[in-house]
């Protein structure tokens, strides 16, 4: 992570979270040409400053497109013929062949798994599934404790085995099922953002459902504005921008994706060590890092983890994190030094 800078806190509208950088003293701007369109569910943003004129934007933009399609036909939960849904529903529980890519995937984030403790975890699927967040669609009540209890006999990241040298996974349960959600779109942003690099472009925003990595500066020159979200559910309103560079950002938070039930919020975040919705008072967590899937990911794991734990293991692991604690209609902000040294430059 390098090259990380503070900026004012702004209010914007929500319209403008993305593009800060473009805003401001228009005596000196860069054309910019954006690429937009759908995947995984979402949108893609993909900004490029000043573009050669020898770029081929219709080649660029179909090689983006492809490129996200071949990931959401490897990685998508919603796709019956994904390679995921193919292994998801195999009941074989011998090594099963998948591509180098879904395989490299899915080591990666038993890293984050690992250190993580099973606060993040790829088998959490079922349970996503069983509190209505999956492709089964919502549910009007949570489940029943002995729901809960029998979904997770299939759960569990030490019983989904990885080697890549051939490549392939194993399963320990038939059950078992695999879930790339919070990782994907992160991976899908740095693909986007190696097709970018390997046409030496230096400047540009790469943006899938809100995960971000970034290059060089903005169409005035300058470092890109980011802006963290207040974790609100009633409103979408900025809490603080960081201007950031040749980095990658992700956000998890309990603000967006939930149920209520009888007075109470379940949300789509679920912990995979209990079965159930975090219910601690951490709203939302952002993370910096050099790999958007890094990022994606961490910040799963550490909104499990709550702002304590999450923030112990931050440090422990050289994570820079942001933390909004929800205290009433108030928030109160934590981070980890790494976030405070290298983003506020404090």
């Amino acid at each position: 992570m390098t090259d990380v800078r503070a900026v004012p806190v702004l209010f914007v509208p929500a319209a403008l979270l993305l593009t800060l950088g473009a805003c401001g003293d228009s005596s000196y701007e860069r054309p910019v040409q954006e690429l937009v369109g759908s995947t995984m569910g979402t949108t893609f943003s993909v900004k490029v400053v000043a573009p050669p004129a020898e770029l081929d934007l219709a080649t660029l933009r179909q090689d983006i497109e492809s490129t996200l399609d071949a990931i959401n036909l490897t990685m998508s939960t919603y796709r019956d013929d994904s390679e995921l849904a193919q292994f998801n529903a195999s009941t074989d529980v011998g090594w099963i062949e998948v591509s180098p890519d879904f395989c490299h995937a899915v080591e990666a984030a038993q890293v984050i798994s690992q250190f993580s403790d099973g606060a993040f975890d790829v088998t959490v699927g079922p349970l996503v599934n069983l509190w209505g967040f999956g492709p089964p669609g919502a549910v009007q009540e949570p489940p029943s404790e002995e729901q809960v209890a029998a979904t997770m006999t299939n759960t569990g990241y030490a019983k989904l085995h990885v080697d890549c040298a051939m490549p392939a996974l194993r399963k320990e349960t038939a059950g078992v099922y695999v879930d790339l959600s919070a990782f994907a779109k992160g991976h899908g942003v740095d693909s986007v953002a190696g097709l970018l690099d390997a046409r030496a472009l230096p400047d540009y925003l790469v943006e899938i459902g809100g995960e971000l990595r970034m290059r060089g500066s903005n169409a005035k020159g300058e470092l890109w504005a980011i802006a963290i979200e207040t974790p609100t559910r009633t409103a979408r309103t900025v809490r603080t921008v960081v201007r950031l560079t040749n980095t990658a950002m992700a956000t998890s938070g309990d603000y967006r994706n939930y149920f209520e039930h009888d007075g109470t919020h379940y949300s789509h975040t679920i912990d995979p060590r209990t079965g159930y919705p975090v219910s601690h008072n951490g709203a939302s967590v952002t993370v910096v890092a050099d790999s958007a899937a890094f990022a994606d990911a961490a910040a799963t794991a550490l909104l499990v983890l709550g702002p304590d734990d999450g923030l112990k293991l931050a440090e422990q692991e050289s994570i820079a994190a942001f933390f909004l604690l929800r205290l009433g209609n108030e928030f109160e902000e934590r981070m980890s030094s790494l976030f405070a040294t290298e983003v506020l430059g404090l």
